[in-house]
């Protein structure tokens, strides 16, 4: 048997834009389907999407579609690893090499195969790949962005409670330290790389006249595989050094009159939290608006499993679930999902991943959320429906809610970034005023 769409949901819930289970399980999805999996389907469209930026080709993307099969994780893998690595040679190449536009393509493009070689590995913490694999789409990345006009670069922010390190990379819009400049500090949520980041938001900003930082916390990819911590909820711990770092150490170019915290998919959620103690943010984007996590889940949960977690039987639910897992009788979606937040939140128990997801909402904290906030919807949101208008009402006046409609209408407007990103930088200009 396989698991409901709903317990897909369930286990997936914390999705950032690079996961599955945004898909519409629906028929009337509004893009053509790429596979007959819809976990495999949704990865296309993030490849896809990011060709926008130069961080892939079609065709490439396609021909490694049609050799995978659909369902199988290890054939996703190896298609992307095996076109990862054709795309590194030619990078190598010092007859391509020759200009910084062919430098920056080619190696984002390597890096964002390296990714989704990754995507479907953490099922098994102990698997040698996630780590390698993750060194060479970091290597990638780091020749891409040092060939930008104005280089990226590495910074690493202590935390100032709790022992950990931020890892954050900084986006000159300027090589001239003479004018202060708007400025986004950007967050991903489940499971998207900072360097996803850089194709979603960072390129359309810079092109704008925008700065960036963006930053990883704890359970994010660089953290979480260099220093083993999963997520925590008082995620203000992580935003609050990020903007003392912008505001001191890059204060000549930076406009503190213009400064905007992006969160992305779970990171929906935390960057709504941390901004709620962070007075100094100009301006919130949540894409998209993340109310509740857990009253997600209990949403979608079928009442007889619901009934087995809430009555405390929570060997009982593991058990079921985890066994389901190990013999293959989970649908991607699902097994997915539960690897993603085993690994994530770093934990082996199912129960004690959902037991920590309550500790992720906004209730008790909207109110002091003080600046303006724009907040994503999608019109294929499938895990969270109506949450992101919970989160604008809270808000009240200070909030400004937008659905996404239509191919723009999945989860992060996955394959439609021009879209979310001139409806993004038009509410910004409108609030803050232009360049």
């Amino acid at each position: 048997m396989r698991l409901s769409v709903t317990i897909y949901a369930l286990l997936a819930a914390f999705s950032s834009c690079s996961s599955a289970d945004q898909v519409n399980q629906t028929s009337n999805t509004p893009t053509l389907d790429l596979s007959t999996d819809s976990a495999f389907n949704f990865q296309y469209l993030i490849a896809l999407g990011d060709a926008l930026t130069g961080g892939s080709d079609i065709a490439p993307v396609l021909g490694a579609a049609k050799n995978i099969q659909a369902g199988d994780m290890e054939s996703f893998s190896s298609q992307f690893y095996k076109l990862a690595n054709y795309t590194k040679a030619m990078a190598e190449n010092p007859e391509n090499a020759y200009d910084p536009v062919n430098v920056r393509d080619m190696w984002f493009s390597t890096a964002q195969y390296f990714r989704r070689a990754d995507i479907y590995l953490h099922g098994n913490w102990s698997n040698p790949l996630i780590d390698s694999l993750w060194a060479e789409q970091t290597a990638a990345f780091d020749k891409a962005m040092a060939a930008l006009p104005v280089p990226g670069q590495w910074v690493r922010i202590p935390a100032q409670k709790g022992n950990f390190t931020i890892e954050a990379i900084w986006y000159g819009a300027s090589d001239s330290n003479s004018q202060q400049l708007p400025t986004l500090v950007i967050g991903n949520g489940f499971d998207a790389a900072q360097e996803d980041s850089y194709h979603y938001f960072v390129a359309a900003a810079l092109a704008r006249g925008w700065n960036c930082i963006t930053y990883e916390g704890p359970g994010q990819p660089t953290v979480l595989r260099n220093q083993h911590i999963g997520f925590i909820p008082d995620w203000e711990d992580v935003v609050i050094p990020v903007v003392d770092y912008v505001l001191s150490q890059k204060s000549q170019v930076v406009d503190p009159d213009r400064l905007v915290l992006v969160g992305n998919s779970f990171g929906g959620y935390l960057a709504a939290r941390a901004a709620a103690f962070e007075p100094r943010l100009s301006a919130v984007v949540l894409i998209d608006g993340v109310w509740d996590l857990y009253a997600g889940f209990s949403a979608q949960l079928p009442s007889d499993l619901l009934a087995i977690y809430e009555a405390g039987n929570y060997t009982t639910f593991d058990q079921e679930i985890l066994s389901l897992r190990s013999s293959d009788q989970l649908s991607t979606n699902t097994a997915w999902g539960l690897d993603q937040g085993l690994w994530t939140f770093r934990t082996h128990s199912p129960s004690d991943f959902f037991n920590q997801t309550k500790q992720y909402r906004l209730a008790d904290v909207a109110a002091r959320i003080n600046m303006p906030v724009f907040v994503g919807d999608a019109e294929f949101e499938n895990i969270f429906p109506g949450q992101p208008q919970q989160v604008a009402d809270a808000i009240g006046d200070n909030a400004t809610y937008h659905m996404f409609n239509g191919t723009a209408g999945y989860h992060c407007q996955t394959g439609a970034g021009q879209e979310m990103t001139t409806t993004m930088f038009g509410w910004l200009n409108k609030t803050l005023g232009g360049v």
